[in-house]
């Protein structure tokens, strides 16, 4: 699609969503509970804080032009202009010191644009009329032992297995207990849980109570995080995981999108330095192997992240810093195993480039990013993506885990592993305790992978976002 046939609906879409700044503080909220909670300025905490409302809009305008078929012959339901709202109202409810209740409801809308209602139809947002995102009982203290029943979100490490991205319009859920052990230096979390699926003008459930389709999807780990097991880190973790599901051909939202039982342990580390105790310098690290059975097949595969950066001494905070991403892909599909690394239930949006093409994925992808903050609210980001298959024999993954970019065919196992690059763009501002906005644009440019087996024109993001918490 040409970009100037997205120019007036995304300027008509700019104007609206600029109007949203004049809203009652209100009307919008984003972040934790416990976030929620602990705003000096919330007036909608009562009873010394016992009984505690929050409150959350967020409006984000997206412009999208050739992100996933990088062809502008073509005008595909993503070359489009469209704006995302969401609403959430929640209550905590703390009647003694070691028993909390929560409920969240959530209401997300897609206008405009050419995409089907339908959440993740097409990659889309999507709608969803006021549903329960979060609702779960809390047994036990700040510190010390503590269980935690219902639906709720799971997020660990950057999220590059398992998260709650709140890019993603519909964000992410759990039906799970989880039993959390923390000190003051570090946490222990062993979980259970099945992932809700969003489904609109119907209750949203996971595969506890929606048992018709077969999937029978759980996500269960143990994770171990420390602030001083090494003294100059900030971070040093320690995980197993296990992706357990029973994807028929009818069923819908398991990794991969493939058919067949899938039983997937991932043994990972996860390690950040701190460069308060480093002269400045930092450092990140995240390994991850996998060991069971997928589609019927032997699961081994392994990925990892390896990043070092300088933070200069200077009033606008920059920070200079490099890294590498890589995933393994099935060279060889007819060997009886599958090396195609499973990336779970991730937060990928911001992790290999905001684009959204790229999973943790049969993928190798070298970064450059810059950081800038020239005042207190107001935070710059340049990253610079590279992008090349691990292996042609397997499919280049969005970041969403199952979309294929290119399938997989002769001309693409002949054709060369460089998909392209891309640069992004972005700001973020702080408006006092409870706005936020953010903006930002991207610009992938094709490589020869996409040049040699289909379409390869440049592709586009623009968007703005606005956001209000109480």
């Amino acid at each position: 699609m040409h970009r100037s046939s997205c120019l007036l609906p995304f300027v008509s879409a700019c104007a609206l969503c600029l109007s949203g700044v004049a809203l009652p503080a209100s009307a919008q909220t984003g972040g934790s509970v416990a976030q929620a909670a602990g705003v000096a300025s919330n007036p909608l905490s009562f009873d010394d804080g016992r009984l505690v409302f929050d409150v959350h809009f967020n409006t984000r305008l997206e412009i999208r032009d050739n992100t996933t078929d990088f062809n502008a012959a073509i005008n595909a339901p993503n070359d489009a202009a469209w704006l995302l709202t969401r609403f959430r109202l929640g209550a905590l409810f703390e009647p003694t010191d070691y028993l909390k209740l929560y409920v969240q409801g959530q209401d997300i809308r897609e206008l405009g644009g050419s995409r089907p209602n339908n959440v993740g139809a097409f990659g889309a947002d999507g709608d969803d009329v006021f549903d329960v995102l979060r609702a779960w009982l809390w047994l036990g203290k700040e510190s010390g032992p503590s269980l935690q029943v219902g639906r709720q979100e799971l997020n660990y490490g950057d999220q590059r297995l398992l998260g709650n991205p709140q890019w993603l319009n519909s964000s992410r859920a759990w039906d799970a207990i989880r039993f959390h052990y923390i000190t003051d230096d570090w946490f222990l979390d062993l979980f259970t849980g099945s992932r809700v699926t969003f489904v609109n003008n119907r209750w949203n459930q996971s595969d506890y109570f929606n048992t018709h389709e077969g999937r029978n999807a759980f996500d269960s780990g143990l994770y171990f995080s420390s602030k001083t097991l090494v003294p100059w880190q900030n971070a040093t973790d320690f995980y197993l995981l296990n992706f357990n599901f029973n994807k028929t051909p009818t069923a819908s939202g398991a990794p991969l999108g493939q058919t067949g039982d899938c039983n997937v342990w991932t043994l990972g580390t996860r390690m950040k330095g701190d460069p308060s105790k480093l002269h400045q310098w930092d450092y990140e690290l995240e390994v991850a192997a996998q060991l069971g059975r997928a589609a019927g097949l032997d699961q081994r595969a392994f990925a990892g992240h390896w990043g070092f950066g300088y933070n200069i001494d200077h009033a606008w905070k920059p920070r200079v810093g490099v890294q590498y991403n890589y995933a393994t892909g099935d060279n060889d599909p007819t060997d009886g195993r599958n090396t195609t690394f499973i990336n779970g239930f991730p937060g990928n949006h911001d992790l290999y480039g905001f684009m959204d093409t790229t999973a943790w994925m049969n993928m190798h992808n070298p970064q450059l990013n810059i950081r800038l903050q020239p005042t207190e609210n107001l935070k710059l980001t340049l990253n610079y993506n590279l992008y090349w298959n691990a292996t042609n024999n397997d499919g280049w993954f969005a970041a969403n885990t199952s979309t294929l970019i290119r399938p997989v065919n002769a001309a693409a196992t002949a054709a060369s592993q460089f998909r392209g690059q891309e640069f992004d763009i972005n700001a973020y501002y702080k408006l006092g305790t409870h706005f936020s906005a953010q903006a930002g644009y991207s610009i992938f440019l094709p490589g020869s992978y996409l040049a040699q087996t289909g379409a390869s024109d440049t592709a586009h993001l623009g968007y703005l976002q606005l956001t209000v918490n109480f």
